[in-house]
Parts: C-alpha cells; structure tokens; sequence
C-alpha cells in the first residue's frame, strides 16, 4: 500500500488531471443517480470507491475526501489524522512521529502538491471530517456536483470586533519582548505544589503556560490547572489538545476555563500516545489545531458552537497556536504558520530552539510573508540538566532539534547545569537579537529553578503582570 501511495504522489499532476475531466463528466450521471435512489448508488459505488482509491491511495473511505487539495497524499493515513498538516512531531529523517516506519503523509502531500501546481490546495484550510460520512462514497457528491472542499486563507481571517484586551494580549501586542515559561500540572488532587512552582516566577514572566498531557503523560488537567493560576492571579495559557478529545470536550472545556478566568488558550494537535504512560489509550484527534482554532474562534466572535447553536455568552478568548521551525517539511512549515493566524491564532510559541541558525532562516520568510507583524513570534528555549538528558530528547522526542555540538559542549563542563544554563542565556540573547522574534517561551521539565535564573540574568524580568 505504501508504494502504491509513493507512486501515486510521484504521479500527482497526471491523476489530478484524470480527477477534474471525472469532475466534469460527473454531473452527466445526475439523473440515472436520482433514478437509481442515493442509498442504493451509494451500496454500489461505495465498495468500487473503497477498492479503487484504496489501491491508489490506502483510502480508508472517511467520507469527506481532499486529495486532490493534498497532492493526492490521503490525510487519513496521517498518525494524528491532521488535516492540516504537517504536525509538530516530525522526526528528522521525514518519519513520521506516530509510526516511525512511516514517512510522513504530509511530506508526500508537500511533494504531490508542488507536481500539481499553483492550484495544489497549500493555501486553503481543510474542514475537520464529518464522521456521519464514513464509509459512504464521495463519488455520489461529486455527481451532485459538490466539490472537495477548502477555505482559501484570507477568507478564513477573524473579523475585527470590540474585545477586553487582557494582560497577555496587550503584551503580545506592544512591542515589548514578551517571556513567557512552561510548566506541567501536578500528579496529585492537592493545587499546592503547582501554586508553588508558579510563584518562583511572578514578576518574571508576562505568563504561565500550563501543559495538556504533554508527552502522552497524564496529569491534572490543563484547564483546572489554569483556573487555579488564575485564581492565584497568575496569568495562565491554558494548552487544548485535539488528542484526547472530540469536539464536543474541547468545546465544553474551552467554555469551562473562560467561566474561571482563563482567557488565553494554546491549541495544539497534541504529543502521541504511545510515547506517554498511557500508550493503550485511544487516539482520539477529532480535531487539528487549526480545527481547534477555528472552532474556538466562532466561539468567540459569531458566539456560536462548531455546531452552530448559539451561546448565551460567548467566551473572552486570547488564542495561539504552535510552530516547529526545525524539523521536516521546513518549506510547507511556513504555510502551515500562515494558516494557523488565518483560523485565528495571534501568538506563536515554536518548539525548542537549539539551532539559532534554522531559526534565522525560518524568520526570514516569515518576515517575507509578513506574519511576524500578525501574530507574536515566540521561541521556546530552554534546557535539561545534564547532556545525557538532551542526547535522550535528541533522539527520543520527535520534533526536538538539537546540533550534536551544543550536547557535546555541555558534556566536556565540569558543571553541566551551568554550562546549559549558559547555552540558554546566550540562545536568548542570539533569539532577542532577530528581527520579527516578538519573546521567548523557556522550556525545562522540573528545571523551574533554572528558568527563573536565566531569565534574571537575560534582563527580562518584569513587574508582576494583573491576573487574566
């Protein structure tokens, strides 16, 4: 199946051309279809659909199909079912995170895209799939003569209305540099040890992103968490995972934390399971983080559910997405970034940043684009305590780039939590002094300390900012 795959995406432009003269010709079947009854045409058609295009493209018939938009690369054989790819997790040889055996479906989507051309769908926003369709023939639509669908990115911008701005918000939007800190939700019922690491940061930060199963690991859940934050005038980001939830729970726990004060949501995709405690769970990813993001963001401005069934008080919300300059596909990441502020994201905060120079040249086409000047840029940076624990995130978590140069250097130190918090303080420096880099994001799992003391020491504290 994967060469047939392989082949297909080697052969874009020749079935996109065979796809639009089918489009075509579709229409002339309209009325032996009425005749037939579509249920009927729909028992016939299906089981011919399913072998045809699972032979093409390893279909798995999920009823609302994009190929042609996609370089004729079927999304559903995506790990995460993004439809909207590519996810953050690529590993560096182009494998994808959930199965490492796998090259990643949007890699192949970027090559069939560039064989089609112009008209390839790169600029377009995928709807999420509609379940009710599973299984059922996309041909039958396209005899009725609807088309695969697709938002073109400037349709697909926010409107512009009167909203509260909130402390993060007018920091993202001022022209200061903007810091702001990651840190996990406890294993535990007791909110004490999450208060207490978020105190050694007050005055430090513009705000306090608190993470959703980050690595598949489960922990208190990141909209509480962000509520008790909030609660003890903490600014927090809460992080929305599709991972775990359909759009229904996402809905519901978005609505949840802005009841409790929380205003600045994080959407992302989310890390796969099987690298967490839980790897016998489910993959749910309903829901992309460009999905997320466009359903929170009716929420906001049309006060309506992904549904369409209005809200009584629609949510007061400050969205951000993700962004990883430093893996595969690098040319479809800017793209996905654009994408990403069209739903609706206006802060970024990217994935670990240990290869100042990959950044600089991702910059530097975002500055083209001119999305620096849309959305605040913020870089993750951040570092473990010795160079056993980065050589282990090198090689174990996907999506992590880090130059063999920086873990031997760190290495050779006789103190290697010093010399990483000096590679840290010198990456924040290298970071600030690229133009279009609106803050940085620092990173550390249980490194909090660290933290603290390389943003004193990189001049970026601040006064406590007001709880929002």
């Amino acid at each position: 199946m994967r060469a047939a795959r392989r082949w297909s995406v080697r052969h874009a432009a020749g079935l996109k051309a065979i796809y639009d003269a089918c489009s075509a010709l579709a229409p002339l079947f309209a009325r032996p279809l009425h005749l037939l009854g579509r249920d009927r045409a729909d028992a016939l058609l299906a089981p011919v659909e399913r072998l045809a295009k699972g032979a093409l493209f390893d279909c798995r018939m999920c009823g609302t199909c994009v190929l042609s938009k996609t370089g004729m690369a079927c999304p559903t054989n995506c790990g995460k079912e993004m439809r909207n790819g590519p996810c953050g997790g690529v590993r560096e040889d182009g494998a994808c995170e959930v199965d490492p055996t796998m090259r990643c479906v949007w890699i192949e989507a970027g090559e069939g895209r560039a064989r089609i051309g112009a008209a390839s769908g790169a600029g377009e926003i995928l709807p999420p799939i509609d379940r009710r369709r599973t299984g059922h023939s996309t041909w039958i639509r396209v005899i009725e003569g609807e088309k695969e669908q697709g938002t073109p990115i400037g349709a697909a911008e926010p409107r512009d209305h009167e909203r509260v701005i909130h402390s993060f918000e007018r920091a993202c939007v001022s022209g200061a540099f903007v810091t702001t800190v990651e840190i996990a939700p406890p294993d535990s019922a007791d909110p004490a040890t999450l208060i207490a690491r978020a105190e050694r940061f007050r005055g430090l930060v513009d705000a306090i992103n608190i993470t959703d199963g980050a690595g598949g690991n489960c922990h208190m859940s990141s909209a509480a968490a962000a509520a008790i934050l909030a609660a003890n005038d903490h600014v927090p980001v809460c992080q929305i995972a599709g991972r775990d939830r359909n759009r229904i729970a996402v809905q519901g726990d978005m609505l949840g934390a802005a009841a409790l004060g929380v205003r600045n949501i994080l959407c992302i995709t989310g890390d796969d399971v099987g690298r967490g405690d839980h790897p016998q769970a489910k993959r749910v990813f309903d829901l992309d983080s460009i999905g997320l993001l466009t359903v929170a963001r009716r929420m906001r401005d049309d006060g309506v559910f992904a549904s369409g069934r209005r809200l009584e008080v629609a949510p007061d919300l400050f969205l951000g997405a993700t962004a990883n300059p430093f893996v595969p596909p690098h040319e479809d990441r800017i793209d996905n970034l654009a994408a990403k502020i069209a739903a609706g994201a206006r802060f970024i905060q990217t994935q670990f940043c240990f290869d100042v120079a990959r950044l600089e040249r991702f910059m530097a086409r975002v500055r083209d684009r001119g999305l620096d000047a849309r959305a605040a840029i913020i870089v993750g940076v951040g570092t473990l305590s010795t160079a056993r624990a980065l050589t282990w995130m090198a090689h174990h978590v996907p999506g992590v780039h880090i130059p063999a140069e920086v873990i031997a250097r760190i290495a050779v130190a006789k103190d290697q939590r010093a010399a990483g918090l000096e590679v840290l303080i010198e990456t924040i420096a290298a970071v600030r002094a690229i133009p279009g880099v609106a803050g940085v994001h620092l990173m550390g799992h249980r490194n909090e300390d660290v933290l603290a003391e390389a943003i004193r020491r990189s001049g970026l504290t601040r006064p406590a900012p007001e709880a929002a």
